[in-house]
């Protein structure tokens, strides 16, 4: 989950920084562009004055007129050299009467004509469009009307360079660029603690409920930090595993009570059924029925006080030699096996350890082992192999039965619960629900699958590494 919060929070926190990065720095051009262009008009109006000096003193005839034009233009190639700037006052029919350079002219199309159009109307020329630090031959050329009696008789142009203004967009960008890369590291680290913050009780709740998934009935969250929903969600997790924790035990208590209080009555039953059978015909069927319906029912109390024992008790985990275990518990069943004229054969690894309880999984092999032969015909084999898939060791019992359909596989290791085909079979219905529960305290577990093209293949996993560890 934090994977995918922290990109979102990051996107999101990029996207706010550019929302207000942007147009700080268009604002910032701006800025820096409008101030050359309001010095450039101070400096066109300074200009304008000395040109009206000088076209009134043309105008009136007077001697002086040529000293004040010559001063104009020393003005103008003192001002130009000094700051590199272009400039030039143009009459109405584009003739220069001063310019520095001397081979400077007024360009023939584009914004610099506009700007001297709009000027000899009057206007002072509209703001030069952006130049920005990427046009390395951008010129900001601004044009002012010279106005003598309420007439426009001249227009001061000025043509700048705008490397140094560039230079300052560019320096000013490169700050603001450190700024947000400055804030963008502040919001990642906020966001990281953040993400943190809310996440740790979801990570220690997941934990939890994966604990109490696998068997482990005493996980509980430790409500500590994070929002005050989740330390509440938190709370009435525990207060969830307390009650579901408390059911189970009166549920396993009452199953084990009742197992336990009911053999001694079912003894005494089938004690007085045996002395009544003393009275009757020898071969009498009802009392031979009566028998093996008691049996069946003492092997019932018997796997529910097993089960309920395998529910309640911790498993003892100890690194094991499952493939040596595996052999034995075959060779154990091998004569039983050879009596049903089953053969029972052993393949894959013969040493490979993993983490089990040796009497938890001996019983559970056993309980697998007999289903297998117990539903394999006589001529057909059951095959048992040890082999590590992952972090787990694999023990898969094969058999050639009848196998079972797509719906008895969703159900089969359900207690009670047995196929309407085998109803006849000997057997309780709990064996493969007592293996599960004493695998499932280890963490190990059961899985069915069909064994093509016909039976079934049941895969007992126990871990490779101590779950308590991980």
């Amino acid at each position: 989950m934090r994977a995918r919060l922290l990109p979102l929070l990051v996107i999101l926190m990029a996207g706010v920084l550019l929302a207000l990065g942007l147009p700080l720095a268009v604002s910032l051009a701006a800025g820096q562009q409008q101030r050359v262009v309001v010095d450039r008009i101070d400096d066109s109006a300074r200009f304008a004055a000395l040109a009206q000096f000088v076209i009134d003193a043309e105008g009136s005839g007077s001697t002086g007129a040529t000293e004040r034009l010559e001063t104009l233009q020393l003005e103008l190639a003192r001002y130009q050299q000094l700051y590199g700037i272009r400039v030039g006052i143009f009459l109405r029919d584009d003739n220069a009467m001063a310019r520095a350079p001397g081979w400077w002219e007024l360009p023939e199309k584009g914004e610099g004509r506009l700007a001297f159009q709009e000027a000899l109307a009057g206007r002072r020329s509209h703001d030069p469009a952006q130049v920005w630090p990427w046009q390395s031959h951008g010129k900001l050329l601004v044009a002012s009307p010279v106005v003598l009696d309420g007439d426009v008789v001249a227009v001061v142009v000025t043509e700048s360079p705008t490397d140094q203004m560039r230079a300052r967009i560019l320096d000013g960008w490169l700050i603001i660029v450190a700024g947000l890369a400055a804030a963008m590291l502040v919001a990642f680290g906020a966001a990281l603690v953040l993400t943190r913050w809310v996440l740790k009780p979801v990570r220690t709740l997941d934990a939890a409920a994966h604990g109490i998934a696998t068997g482990r009935m005493n996980s509980r969250v430790a409500a500590a930090g994070g929002p005050p929903e989740l330390q509440r969600l938190a709370r009435s997790f525990n207060e969830m595993a307390d009650n579901v924790e408390e059911v189970l035990e009166q549920q396993r208590a009452f199953v084990a009570d009742a197992s336990h209080q009911l053999r001694n009555p079912l003894a005494a039953l089938l004690l007085r059924i045996e002395l009544l059978a003393l009275e009757l015909p020898e071969g009498n069927e009802e009392i031979a029925s009566v028998r093996t319906e008691g049996k069946r029912l003492t092997q019932v109390l018997d796997d529910l006080l097993d089960l309920a024992l395998a529910e309640h008790t911790s498993a003892e985990l100890t690194l094991t030699d499952i493939a040596g275990l595996t052999a034995e518990r075959v060779a154990a069943w091998r004569p039983y096996a050879e009596e049903k004229g089953v053969r029972l054969t052993e393949t894959g690894r013969t040493a490979v350890t993993g983490w089990a309880d040796p009497i938890a999984l001996s019983s559970a092999l056993d309980a697998v082992i007999d289903n297998a032969l117990k539903f394999t015909p006589e001529g057909e084999e059951v095959e048992v192999s040890v082999a590590p898939a992952g972090p787990f060791v694999h023990v898969v019992v094969a058999d050639r039965g009848p196998g079972l359909t797509d719906e008895e596989l969703l159900r089969v290791g359900d207690r009670f619960w047995r196929s309407g085909r085998h109803q006849n079979v000997k057997g309780s219905g709990l064996g493969l629900s007592i293996s599960r529960a004493l695998l499932a305290a280890g963490g190990g577990s059961l899985a069915y699958e069909r064994n093509p093209p016909h039976g079934l293949r049941v895969t007992v996993a126990v871990p490779r590494s101590d779950p308590h560890t991980v």
